[in-house]
């Protein structure tokens, strides 16, 4: 592994000259890497990093923002001075480490953006209590890795949720990435993307994943164990289901047949359960993740014993100290936000989802080429993976299909988006476009020289009368209409040339094109996608675990 850290790198002890330590280096000494708990060694089976598997592979996936957000708030009612208070147990860090990054999202025409959301857990076992939860004190200077990765993309119009995991052995390119307290610099390599937490910190899985799924990260929230035990308890329980009687020495979870309600350490076990469900691999674990995260939202939604203030007070205590998060969601009221935005999703529109996926060769799982294409598309155009969109209303008046100008009117500006975390931006790519449209009649079309990052072509009009004149631009490009895209964060037609069309001066037949012409506008049957309000959905026990 190219400039990666090897275990027990003391570079997670470092200090800068006046002996001070970096507060995000602290996080990860204090509490074992900001992540997840117990997990799996980064070796043998599929953990990356080369190192050797430990006898007991554990991990644990903790709850994600809208939860950590109620019960932070629920406490907030005592006042300014504790806000502050449960400000400072937050962690904080640097949002991407990588050279260079996607742009966000633009807004759709009503002037909404879509928001993504990088959630991560990590297998450390730095701590005490890491340990008294099964860990391994063998594996505690290791540097942790993020063995849960779940992108959360919250739709522009607050209607949908989407979350998809990606497995932790998925084989990735990790970017160059330079940790931003010592500065040292991770060099490019490919490795499992678990592994990329340690070059340098969170930042670099946010670079790896915007490599790899062409989706911008606007924030992360990296997870620690602690509260997990005290939220289920506090929900009065999770309800979860089993097709057959399951034990797992591994994890601890024993289970009857059926449907259970698992509080405390009982919901631990059944999170961080790989050898119990499916095939024993981290796959049936993440649906089991997905399953217990509806779960908890459908009892959340439904009013729970949240009512305590001193065990409301207790939870946010142990909800900040457990929570990493990049510097655009470092407050209360920032996570407050967030969690009131999330809270006006139905239950019946959060869809849980896995990247399709094979086995490849060396222990590694990899993209299965065309559905993880298409799902990582969908998310990108804000598309709902469970294909439940309204479909648009029929205008009163016919959308505008032709011109409403000549050619030579219609002011179009080009940029340059060709680059990407691997790869530079294609020199000259908006002037060669430029001139293309000028020698098909677009006499006003000028080249944009602001660098841009992005990896579908997509052409954007201001306003509804300008959809004629955008379509006109598509058509002589090759550009599908789906490309087309009506947006209050542009002046005039611009087209974004993206990294699906690094050369040429027609549009590739086999280009992203903004999802293209694919089947079906949802999930792929190959994603397993869970519906939030599915409360029927039951584990599949591995009959090596049925007792």
């Amino acid at each position: 592994m190219q400039g990666g850290a090897p275990a027990g790198d003391r570079r997670w002890d470092s200090q800068y000259a006046d002996g001070r330590v970096p507060r995000q280096r602290q996080r990860y000494r204090e509490t074992g890497g900001g992540g997840m708990g117990p997990g799996d060694h980064s070796g043998g089976e599929g953990g990356g990093g080369g190192m050797p598997a430990p006898r007991k592979k554990r991990r644990v996936l903790r709850w994600f923002a809208v939860c950590l957000s109620l019960l932070i708030l629920a406490a907030a009612g005592a006042g300014y001075f504790y806000v502050e208070h449960l400000n400072g147990n937050l962690g904080r860090d640097v949002l991407n480490l990588g050279d260079s990054k996607l742009d966000k999202s633009d807004p759709n025409g009503a002037g909404q953006t879509p928001m993504n959301i990088l959630l991560l857990g990590s297998d450390s076992r730095q701590s005490k209590k890491n340990v008294e939860l099964g860990g391994a004190k063998g594996d505690g200077d290791r540097p942790p890795l993020a063995d849960v990765q779940m992108l959360l993309h919250v739709s522009a119009d607050r209607s949908n949720i989407s979350v998809v995991s990606i497995p932790r052995d998925t084989k990735a390119t990790i970017p160059k990435c330079t940790d931003p307290d010592d500065r040292q610099v991770y060099n490019e390599t490919t490795d499992k993307i678990n592994t990329s937490l340690q070059h340098g910190g969170p930042g670099c899985t946010v670079a790896t994943w915007e490599e790899l799924t062409g989706i911008p990260v606007d924030h992360f929230m990296m997870i620690d164990f602690a509260g997990v035990v005290s939220m289920a308890d506090a929900v009065g329980g999770v309800p979860v289901c089993v097709d057959k009687n399951v034990y797992d020495p591994q994890s601890k979870l024993r289970l009857k047949k059926g449907n259970s309600v698992v509080k405390g350490e009982q919901a631990l076990h059944w999170l961080r359960t790989r050898h119990g469900f499916g095939d024993g691999s981290d796959i049936g674990r993440a649906r089991a993740q997905h399953l217990y995260m509806n779960s908890m939202v459908r009892q959340l939604k439904a009013g729970t014993k949240l009512s305590d203030p001193g065990k409301m007070r207790d939870l946010a205590e142990a909800a900040t100290k457990a929570l990493t998060v990049d510097e655009g969601l470092g407050s209360v009221k920032k996570l407050y936000d967030l969690g009131n935005d999330l809270k006006r999703v139905p239950t019946k529109r959060i869809t849980m989802a896995t990247m399709p996926w094979q086995y490849a060769p060396g222990g590694y799982v990899v993209p299965k080429k065309g559905d993880a294409d298409h799902t990582f598309s969908l998310i990108r155009n804000d598309i709902a993976l469970d294909g439940k969109d309204k479909k648009k209303a029929k205008p009163k008046k016919p959308e505008p299909s032709e011109p409403t100008s000549p050619r030579s009117e219609i002011p179009v500006r080009v940029m340059n988006g060709t680059g990407s975390a691997l790869q530079a931006p294609v020199s000259g790519r908006a002037g060669v476009i430029t001139e293309e449209l000028g020698r098909k009649g677009f006499a006003q079309t000028t080249a944009d020289q602001t660098p841009k990052s992005q990896a579908d072509t997509t052409i954007s009009y201001a306003r509804e009368s300008e959809r004629g004149n955008a379509l006109a631009v598509a058509r002589s490009i090759g550009l599908p209409e789906s490309a087309v895209k009506h947006s209050s964060g542009v002046q005039e037609v611009t087209l974004v040339i993206g990294g699906d069309w690094r050369e040429g001066t027609a549009y590739p037949k086999n280009g992203g094109g903004g999802s293209g012409k694919q089947p079906e506008n949802k999930a792929p049957d190959s994603a397993d996608a869970v519906r939030g309000n599915d409360d029927k959905a039951c584990m599949e026990v591995n009959p090596a675990n049925v007792w």
